[in-house]
């Protein structure tokens, strides 16, 4: 391969493959240039996003949370009574020494919490704790998959601490269906043929408990809506990468025997912290490849959408705007995001952004279609008899901060001259009304 040919298709992955359209290519050509654009862009979200950053931070908040947050899965495992399925799924997790300080720090905080003005306190510190940690975990979230706006707190009170509560009946489920097929096991031992099916069946539900732990997360944490057929790939990718470091590192006894030498009983600090912090990155990380499979359309034209000049910015304004109030006076459903970027070929990413700035300027509202899906849809802010092209062009103009220390005496005839050009070229424009263009 020479150099003109390797140089080619550097600028192929660079710039010409984000610039193919789906009707240019067969359906084949178009899954593999996918399956390229997923690999090269979680790679790229992934350090641009600066995940590892994000994870430290995660890291921080499940060391001050994480003992509140298994004092609460134990209470109310105890009041199942099942909290010995949840010990036990402790033990499995980490190495015997961090278990027992573990067991032991959470039986301390339970005692403390269960006695005198401190069942008051420390009831408000545990559920802040948790709720602190949920609210960080779902601000990252947010954060990958460009989400402006977090649940409210009475939604992640409902949404989260529910799947809290719920959290230790499906170790229960897990552990006692495990119980169960190693027990029916014992009695197909002499079917040669089903045996080793079943044996297979049993050493694979650790790992679907984790896939559908992670699946879940990347499906429902996100305050907007994730697609299932986006998330089931990057969960068990992260699922079972997640369970080979945890294999790795509850078996690596060496590196514990070399950290009590140096930290003695402090070796489980350091250790947990590294454990938390991978455990974060490779989460963060399928999050970032869900966002990208479900947008992936977005990444296209990435470097126009970036460098877009002022003209082609208002003129999509333009027809986004004029496509909102059209659909609203035809009396039909309202569009979402995804129907304007594919009616009219401008990229999603764009048209989001646009649809954003346009809310900024409360020429658009969100509203929530009724139907299944129940898909953030918009719909107009003005009149669309009195939405004229000249009341949007004046918006963008006015739209940002002006509070600059400048005298304006100083430069009054540039800023004069400015400004009689605009309400001229506005006032020209102010008899066509949006819904007509």
């Amino acid at each position: 391969m020479n150099k003109e040919t390797i140089r080619h298709w550097l600028q192929f992955l660079s710039n010409g493959i984000w610039r193919i359209t789906e009707d240019e290519v067969t359906p084949v050509q178009r899954r593999l240039y996918s399956c390229i654009k997923i690999i090269i862009l979680s790679v790229r979200q992934f350090l641009s996003d600066r995940i590892p950053v994000r994870a430290s931070a995660l890291t921080y908040s499940t060391l001050l949370s994480i003992i509140p947050i298994l004092a609460l899965l134990f209470a109310i495992a105890r009041g199942f009574g099942f909290d010995s399925f949840v010990e036990t799924m402790l033990r499995n997790n980490v190495t015997e020494e961090q278990a027992e300080l573990i067991i032991s720090w959470i039986n301390s905080y339970l005692a403390h919490a269960q006695s005198g003005i401190f069942i008051g306190v420390g009831l408000l510190m545990l559920l802040w704790t948790v709720y602190n940690l949920i609210d960080n975990i779902e601000r990252s979230f947010n954060t990958i998959w460009q989400v402006k706006h977090p649940r409210t707190m009475f939604r992640q009170i409902t949404d989260y601490f529910s799947m809290i509560l719920l959290f230790p009946i499906l170790i229960v489920i897990s552990g006692g269906l495990t119980i169960f097929m190693t027990t029916y096991l014992k009695e197909m031992e002499n079917f040669l043929l089903l045996a080793p099916v079943i044996k297979f069946l049993i050493r694979l539900i650790p790992y679907m408990l984790i896939w559908g732990m992670f699946i879940g997360m990347y499906t429902f944490i996100p305050n907007t809506k994730v697609r299932l057929i986006h998330a089931w790939f990057p969960g068990i990718l992260a699922g079972s990468a997640f369970q080979v470091f945890q294999y790795i590192y509850v078996n690596s006894q060496i590196w514990i025997s070399n950290y009590n030498a140096i930290y003695g009983s402090f070796a489980a600090i350091p250790m947990f912290l590294l454990w938390t912090q991978i455990s974060w990155t490779i989460c963060l990380y399928g999050a970032e490849m869900s966002y990208v499979s479900q947008n992936l359309a977005s990444f296209d034209f990435g470097k126009e959408t970036a460098n877009i000049s002022r003209r082609y910015h208002d003129f999509f304004c333009t027809i986004i705007l004029s496509a909102v109030c059209k659909r609203f006076e035809q009396g039909l459903p309202p569009y979402t995001a995804e129907e304007i970027s594919r009616g009219h070929r401008i990229p999603i990413r764009l048209t989001k952004r646009i649809l954003y700035e346009l809310q900024d300027m409360r020429l658009i509202y969100e509203a929530v279609n009724e139907g299944k899906d129940r898909d953030i849809s918009y719909v107009p802010g003005v009149d669309i008899n009195q939405l004229t092209v000249g009341m949007l062009l004046t918006k963008l103009d006015e739209t940002g901060s002006e509070d600059f220390k400048i005298d304006h005496a100083q430069y009054s005839d540039s800023w004069n001259a400015l400004i009689k050009a605009r309400e001229d070229f506005a006032k020209e424009n102010e008899r066509i009304l949006i819904k007509d263009l």
